[in-house]
């Protein structure tokens, strides 16, 4: 129950994190932004005698003039009308059960009663039981609701009379329903209907109003305007109206005409008048930056992840597109003092490769779409431009290039090489931008922009790698990068378990290639496990002997100890290789694994130990101090360490008993709650169970025996 109201908790403060720094990051973008889109304009009054001739900077739709073209192009389309003979029969049966209700009420009677009854004495109950028959037709024909009067006056009509009557009334209704009616022919056809019942003799004059009330009611239109049809064809008119533009170029105004209302209106199209030349274009950057600053909340809303994860995340990310957009500014900045497009020299793939190795590649797609689409506005070259298509398709072609050239393998290296595939993406794209402007570049243009492509690919990697420390340590990341480093085995603490603890070594090889295994089944991070799983017994070198893989004399020192003392030095091992890597600043997540992989299990050995030495014990002072394992990660390599060391200890395993004693394992840590702290889902252990199992079964295979 703790636990969801936990989640929700966080959930709603990350929430409110996110905003905040997502508003912080929106501000400054529209800062940097403003004034890009800034355009030419001119402070003209109406009625004024242009000065000069003006003519548009942009082809622009005159809105106001096509609204009213396809305004007059819809009225002139016809309603489509649909007759429907359904109309008729459903009429008709109405009119037919209301009279059987009638009916059915009166044989009731005429059963119960020998003589029939005058009007005046007809039972209440008929009454009632005529009226929960119509009531249903009542909620659907709110008009079709006969008074006290109306109801007697036809339940003291015989019932053949009844019967006349309902059989007359079905064929008037058809016959008037079998025509087309509209709204407008609606009341002739019910005075017609009316008319027909006051002059039928076979309608009794006690009961013609109420037959009239029903006859009326029934009668309705059987051609109506189909909504859908019309709206079609009003649609296919006004789609068929070509739109009015005020074409780049277009003389708008003369020079010595006077500017008139219209004219006006055309300036104020083209957006060339002083007065209001601000307002559209900082509407469409606040527009903008609106659109990416939800992208990126919304990615964030949706993505499984721990808290912290997220909020590390979205600082890393908010950041680096922070830098990026400097850069642009920079860049926009100095250009116009160049002949040439310089934005091409920009790293296309810096924030591609920054955040797929700092957090996730589907964030770094995510951020590489943003920073192409916000480059297009800031690094635009021309007077008219609104987006500078062929840098915003050189930096998302750029990023993209290095998300599948960068891999799993999180090398630098590796970040070298990516970098290298990227700048032959640029010379690609380049390629294609010139012979597509179809424009004559003189050498040393095309070798400015054959360097510029080149150095930005290598900029982007020589940044990464030179940015990445300052993101890992700051932010406290631990990168793929990071983790193959500390795999290192000349690291000096793996050393050290090497030289001090051999047997805890072995022992942490061999689980970190079960957790690992066990890990990529269900999706989870299996790099973090291997890694965490050599460091997660670093506590046992402050005391190697008294753990059994370590003693190769025979001798356990437990032996002689007491349960008590034996039970504080093993569960101090967590805490001691928490300290441990505490002090040498290893990961978070690292040390999260050394103080949580034993979670709160109990030490049954020293518990029946203690027991046969007679004590009274609390099972309780036997467990350790935990946490449970808050990650799927934690919770396998908890799971990989428990099997191991009963493997290792197991004679002659088979198949079926590694089966069986993983299944077991994971059983029992299941029902202690070992695994309650964490989102590992039945399915996700059933995935584990297998993966461990298959590895196993890899390391104890059968060999064959080779003669002596």
């Amino acid at each position: 129950m703790m636990r969801p109201i936990r989640d929700f908790i966080n959930a709603l403060k990350f929430k409110y994190f996110s905003l905040f720094l997502i508003g912080l990051f929106s501000l400054a973008l529209f800062f940097i932004m403003y004034g890009i889109v800034q355009k030419e304009t001119y402070e003209i009054k109406r009625f004024q005698i242009a000065s000069e001739a003006i003519r548009s900077i942009k082809t622009v739709e005159d809105t106001t003039k096509t609204e009213l073209e396809k305004e007059r192009a819809a009225n002139e389309v016809t309603p489509v009308y649909q007759f429907s003979e359904d109309v008729a029969k459903n009429r008709q049966a109405i009119a037919e059960n209301v009279f059987n209700f009638f009916i059915e009420v009166k044989k009731g009677i005429e059963t119960d009663d020998v003589e029939p009854k005058a009007p005046q004495v007809i039972q209440k109950k008929s009454i009632e039981e005529v009226r929960e028959k119509l009531s249903f037709l009542e909620e659907e024909e709110p008009e079709l609701q006969l008074d006290e009067e109306s109801i007697i006056s036809l339940l003291s009509q015989e019932v053949v009379i009844l019967e006349n009557v309902r059989d007359f009334i079905i064929d008037a209704i058809g016959f008037e329903l079998m025509n087309k009616i509209r709204t407008d022919d609606l009341s002739i056809k019910k005075y017609d209907i009316e008319n027909k019942i006051r002059i039928a003799n076979i309608v009794p004059s006690t009961i013609k109003q109420p037959v009239i009330t029903i006859g009326r009611t029934l009668i309705v239109e059987t051609e109506i305007i189909n909504e859908d049809l019309t709206k079609a064809r009003i649609e296919e008119a006004k789609a068929a109206v070509e739109p009015i533009r005020i074409l780049q170029g277009q003389v708008i105004v003369r020079e010595g005409q006077v500017i008139d209302n219209e004219v006006y209106r055309q300036l104020e199209i083209a957006g060339l008048l002083t007065n209001q030349s601000p307002v559209k274009p900082l509407a469409g950057i606040i527009l903008f930056i609106f659109v990416i600053s939800a992208v990126i909340f919304m990615h964030f809303s949706t993505w499984k992840e721990n808290t912290l994860a997220k909020r590390k995340s979205l600082v890393i990310i908010l950041v680096v597109l922070f830098l990026q957009v400097v850069m642009m500014k920079l860049i926009s900045l100095v250009e116009p003092e160049f002949d040439l497009l310089i934005a091409f020299l920009f790293p296309t793939a810096l924030a591609a490769m920054l955040v797929k190795l700092l957090t996730n590649e589907r964030l770094a797609l995510t951020v590489t779409i943003v920073t192409a689409a916000t480059a297009g506005i800031i690094l635009q070259d021309g007077y008219a431009a609104i987006i500078q298509m062929e840098i915003a398709l050189y930096i998302l072609f750029g990023g993209l290039t290095s998300l599948y050239l960068l891999g799993n393998v999180s090398r630098r290296s590796t970040i070298l090489g990516t970098s290298l595939g990227v700048a032959v993406s640029n010379l690609l794209f380049l390629a294609f931008y010139l012979l597509m402007t179809q424009t004559s570049y003189t050498l040393s243009e095309l070798i400015f922009y054959a360097v510029a492509a080149i150095s930005s690919g290598v900029i982007s990697g020589a940044l990464t790698i030179g940015l990445l420390p300052f993101f890992e340590t700051g932010f406290g990341i631990l990168s793929d990068i990071r983790l193959i480093e500390l795999s290192n085995p000349n690291h000096p603490l793996l050393k050290r378990v090497l030289t001090e603890t051999p047997g805890t070594y072995h022992h942490s090889v061999m689980v970190a290639n079960l957790a690992d295994a066990a890990c990529e089944s269900i999706g989870a991070n299996g790099l973090l496990a291997r890694v965490g799983s050599y460091y997660h017994d670093i506590g046992k070198t402050v005391r190697p002997g008294y753990f059994i893989e370590n003693q190769h004399t025979g001798k356990n020192p437990h032996d002689l100890l007491p349960p008590e003392k034996s039970r504080d030095i093993i569960i101090a091992h967590a805490e001691d290789g928490a300290k441990l890597l505490e002090k040498h600043k290893m990961p978070p997540e690292i040390i999260a694994i050394a103080r949580q992989h034993h979670g709160t299990s109990l030490l049954r050995f020293f518990v029946f130990k203690a027991r046969e030495l007679g004590d009274d014990v609390n099972e309780e002072n036997y467990r350790y101090p935990g946490p449970k394992p808050q990650t799927k990660e934690i919770a396998i390599i908890s799971i990989a360490d428990s099997v191991e060391a009963a493997v290792r200890s197991m004679k002659e395993p088979t198949s079926e008993k590694i089966v069986s004693l993983v299944r077991s394992i994971i059983s029992e840590k299941l029902n202690d709650g070992q695994f309650d702290e964490c989102d590992l889902s039945m399915k996700e252990l059933k995935k584990v169970e297998c993966a461990i199992c298959e590895t196993l079964n890899g390391i104890f295979h059968n060999r064959i025996e080779y003669p002596e």
